[in-house]
């Protein structure tokens, strides 16, 4: 059975996208931990991040940063926190989130669903930074990010 990150990739179920490129997406967490709240995802369905090739882990952390240096501007947080955890959805994803101080990253602490006009909303201020600086994402693979 396909996990919900295969699902959304494959256009299945709806999520607030604002990467793409061959070897990643990355889309608006629905429980996010502060707005902006990003998930960054390999394409290919690997459950354990040690398990993915060393050159995809290093592209997914490369799109993680991007995605750090856009909230960065968009929300002017103290730092942008990056998680790998795992355990909700057995496909890699790294959480990558405008945080103020360590309880930011505390999951017994995420939000409710915010909607699908709040993460729209989110989702577009994320990437009209990320064009502005010329890494929108179309990316394929081989590519640098």
């Amino acid at each position: 059975m396909a996990s919900v990150f295969e699902r959304i990739i494959a256009g299945e179920l709806p999520a607030h996208f604002v990467w793409r490129d061959d070897l990643s997406v990355a889309f608006m967490s629905i429980r996010p931990l502060r707005p902006g709240h990003t998930l960054v995802v390999p394409m290919d369905p690997v459950d354990h991040w040690v398990d993915l090739p060393v050159d995809v882990l290093a592209h997914l952390m490369r799109v993680a940063r991007r995605i750090a240096r856009a909230q960065q501007t968009v929300y002017c947080p103290t730092k942008v926190g990056l998680l790998i955890a795992g355990l909700e959805v057995d496909h890699v994803h790294i959480h990558v989130s405008p945080i103020n101080n360590l309880h930011d990253m505390d999951f017994a602490r995420v939000g409710p669903n915010p909607g699908d006009q709040v993460l729209a909303t989110e989702a577009s201020r994320i990437r009209a930074v990320l064009s502005k600086t010329g890494t929108s994402g179309k990316r394929t693979r081989g590519a640098n990010v």
